[in-house]
């Protein structure tokens, strides 16, 4: 009893203490509904405000503003607020009682509240976090690392230091929003081994993700192309969860995930199909310039011509509301759907030129090739941006900046170029890539064909220039010790320069990397062989073996780039046979997860190669996917859709002459015949000077048919008929190659009926074919798949094939009239 009565007290005075040191400055904060009511109370208790109620303040502060549509934020009043500045002159004299967690939010609430990033207060608690790194939590290293690369330091040592901490410490991060955080912010220096590893880990943590989520995925897809690394697997899982939300999704989501998905070459029918929907519901409820901006950028590329005129019709009554930052992306948008809408492009070009001088270099040289791309006319704007680009050149350091402005430089009209733009880019050549020096030979060869004085002064700078270039580029590749790093220059690299210069270069550089290639960059290597047209035995047979050897190791997909080289060059390697069996039955079980139009290109390659996987066939030439290909078609751009339309036609015809048993029909002729009446290829001066000779051969030109359409339209350059004893016979219908004033054939209506007449008996129907250098390897006289396929065909349809290479005809041996016609005759007539 005595104890309880001593205790008593104590309890009445802990009770009266707890009342009176009651915050009642936190309780305030608390307590607030809007910006100014927290700085008005800041500025009542400024002398009272502890580490506590500073963070607790911008912590509002920035929750406000975080909860508001970007369009009705109000950073700006409350950066122009006077207590605003009493917040942070208290914040920065607090940094070191600050614990970490608080030290490095408020520094991420306070740069979201556009404080300068020079400013000492943020300066000194970059400084404070750095010192601190090693220890913080994963949560704030993540905002910290985000913090960084906002701050435009991802190439930092401080960044190199968190991207060394996550590699120590990634498996304890269970949070996938934390780990994406970390992936972007450090994707500039991860290794290939990091990579690997953070890409396991996301897709781990991804089952943990609410399928709701899809701003974890986004995060992840952006990191894959931030690293221009393409990971079907994980690809594919952001995939679903982005499908399972369109009917969440706004324009602008939409719209990044579609540009993410470009930037990597990554093309998902069923995602395309569904934002197109998604994206035409949105229509009416975009209505103001932000949200409507974010529409047409996303729907115009895949919308229908009747969307995109709405589209045109609603942008030109809301152009003068836009910012820069929305005319850029609307710009972008026209050229890529090649619009030819005059005073929509004027208007753009309007709101662009007011805001000219906000505009970043990359932005400028964005907006220049849009313009030129779309022949847009505006002599005073070109002059505006070619100074802003020339400017921005002189200035800069980077060479990937440096090497994109000099590429739009070039496209731009100019008979003479500075000096100070040759001298800027001879200062970075050295630090190029490949794929950089490769553009630069592109810009120099343009100022060569436009400047006049080139061909006065052959010691010119661009001579010196080209030099410089090919010398950097030579000990780029003699140094070069890393394959996949090597691929990834060379993935864009083409064009005269590379193949004159580096080609050699490249493929010994190559070859003494041989050891290296593995089932992760075997599709990569194969598909540049097949860009650069060039058959090299040593590269392509050491693909085959480890593609044979470990094909389960390589994505389904990539099947299609590893066999592309085999077919397209005609090349077989010892165990050819294993390799397309291999390839066949790693994709086969997939066939249902590709795109349509990948899954036709696909077999198009196969039946050159003349392999017709019968369930890859009647997949193809199903009802339900012709269905799905024909709504996909209408989304992908347009040289795609003709490239796989025409390609559709090429396997129709291949099953129906080389695989009758699989009663595919012929279904393309009304396909075909629009195509004749469209265009006709030109016909070259050496076609002329065949079909004047095949005249004097056979005996008159009445025995030759030229550019003669034969059953399932392919074109023969010249047509002619053998009785039994191998003696021309003439034609019914007098035939002479018509040429347009364009040199365009002059198709007739009835030369497919002309054509197929009647044969004696024993008689041959012969096709005469001018190979020229298309059909054939760049390094070697190597007929290509496509030709010898042409030729299985029209034997299939009953022609004796008489192809004449281009190297033959134009060889020091075939160099008078006499010569050429003894070769046609021995070629025709034995």
């Amino acid at each position: 009893m005595f104890r309880l009565q001593c205790v008593r007290p104590c309890l009445r005075r802990l009770l009266h203490q707890g009342v009176r040191i009651r915050d009642q400055v936190l309780e305030g904060l608390q307590v607030c509904s809007a910006e100014d009511q927290v700085l008005d109370l800041v500025g009542k208790n400024k002398a009272k405000l502890t580490v506590e109620h500073v963070s607790c303040a911008v912590r509002m502060l920035w929750e406000f503003q975080k909860e508001r549509p970007e369009l009705l934020r109000t950073v700006h009043l409350i950066k122009s607020h006077p207590q605003f500045l009493t917040l942070r002159v208290l914040a920065e004299n607090k940094i070191a009682l600050m614990d970490d967690f608080t030290l490095v939010d408020m520094l991420y609430a306070f740069l979201r509240l556009n404080v300068e990033q020079h400013d000492s207060l943020v300066q000194q608690m970059v400084s404070e976090a750095w010192l601190r790194v090693d220890r913080l939590p994963m949560s704030s290293l993540s905002k910290f690392a985000v913090v960084l690369h906002d701050q435009h330091l991802q190439s930092s040592p401080l960044m190199g230091h968190i991207a060394s901490i996550l590699d120590q410490r990634l498996l304890s991060i269970d949070d996938a929003r934390i780990l994406t955080a970390l992936m972007i912010s450090v994707s500039s220096l991860v290794s290939t081994r990091l990579r690997d590893a953070l890409i396991s880990r996301a897709e781990y943590l991804l089952h943990t993700v609410d399928p709701l989520n899809y701003n974890t995925p986004r995060r992840m897809v952006q990191f894959l192309r931030n690293i221009k690394y393409i990971h079907r697997p994980l690809l594919e899982k952001c995939n679903e969860i982005f499908l399972r939300n369109i009917p969440r999704l706004d324009a602008e989501n939409i719209s990044i995930i579609l540009g993410l998905y470009q930037s990597l070459q990554f093309n998902n029918c069923d995602f395309r199909l569904a934002a197109k929907e998604r994206l035409t519901e949105l229509f009416d409820t975009s209505t103001d310039p932000f949200s409507f901006s974010k529409l047409f950028v996303a729907l115009a590329p895949i919308g229908s011509p009747d969307i995109r005129e709405r589209l045109e019709n609603t942008t030109l009554l809301v152009a003068d509301e836009f910012n820069a930052q929305q005319a850029l992306a609307v710009i972008e948008a026209l050229e890529e759907i090649q619009s030819r809408n005059l005073s929509l492009l004027n208007k753009i070009a309007s709101v662009i030129q007011e805001n000219l001088h906000v505009y970043k270099s990359v932005e400028v040289a964005r907006i220049t090739q849009a313009l030129l791309m779309l022949h847009y006319q505006n002599p005073e704007l070109f002059i505006n941006l070619r100074k802003a680009l020339v400017g921005f050149l002189q200035r800069s350091f980077y060479p990937y900046e440096v090497t994109m402005l000099t590429r739009v430089l070039s496209m731009l009209p100019s008979r003479r170029l500075d000096e100070g733009v040759v001298s800027r880019v001879d200062d970075v050549i050295a630090q190029c890539s490949l794929s950089e020096l490769n553009t630069i030979s592109f810009a120099v060869a343009k100022w060569i064909r436009n400047d006049p004085s080139y061909r006065h002064n052959t010691h010119s700078r661009y001579v010196r220039l080209l030099q410089r270039l090919s010398h950097c580029g030579h000990e780029r590749l003699q140094t070069a010790d890393r394959l996949d790093l090597l691929l990834e220059e060379l993935k864009y690299v083409s064009g005269e320069w590379f193949e004159e210069m580096l080609l050699d270069e490249t493929f010994a550089t190559l070859k003494r990397m041989i050891d290296q290639i593995n089932p992760s960059n075997v599709s990569d290597l194969a598909f540049f062989l097949t860009r650069t047209n060039h058959i090299y035995p040593p590269l392509m047979d050491r693909i085959a073996s480890v593609a044979t050897e470990h094909i389960d190791e390589i994505h389904f997909s990539a099947t299609y780039a590893t066999l592309l080289p085999f077919s397209v060059l005609n090349y077989e390697p010892v165990h050819a046979d294993e390799l397309y069996d291999a390839c066949i039955k790693r994709f086969t079980p997939h066939i249902s997860s590709f795109d349509p139009h990948l899954l036709v290109l696909m077999a198009y390659s196969l039946a050159v190669a003349d392999r017709f996987p019968e369930e890859l066939i009647r997949e193809i030439f199903s009802i339900d996917f012709l269905g799905k290909l024909d709504c996909q078609l209408e989304s992908l751009p347009e040289t795609l859709n003709m490239r796989t339309r025409q390609r559709l036609m090429d396997l129709n015809r291949a099953v129906c002459l080389e695989c009758p048993e699989f009663q595919v029909p012929w279904f393309h002729e009304r396909y075909c015949q629009q195509l004749q009446k469209k265009g006709n290829g030109s016909v070259s001066p050496v076609q002329q000077q065949i079909h004047k000779m095949l005249g004097e051969v056979l005996g008159g030109i009445n025995f030759v048919q030229a550019a003669v359409i034969t059953p399932y339209f392919y074109t023969v350059d010249f047509e002619c008929k053998l009785d039994k004893h191998l003696q021309p016979l003439p034609y019914s219908e007098l035939s002479t190659m018509q040429i347009s004033a364009r040199g365009k054939v002059l198709w007739d209506s009835s030369s497919l009926e002309n054509a197929r007449d009647e044969l004696p008996a024993g008689a041959q129907r012969v096709a005469i074919d001018f190979l020229d250098s298309k059909f054939f390897c760049k390094n070697s006289h190597h007929m290509k798949g496509e030709a010898l396929m042409r030729r299985r065909h029209l034997e299939i349809l009953g022609y004796r094939v008489v192809q004449i290479p281009h190297f033959e005809w134009n060889s020091m041996e075939l160099s008078t009239q006499h010569a050429w016609k003894e070769y046609l005759r021995k070629k025709i007539l034995g």
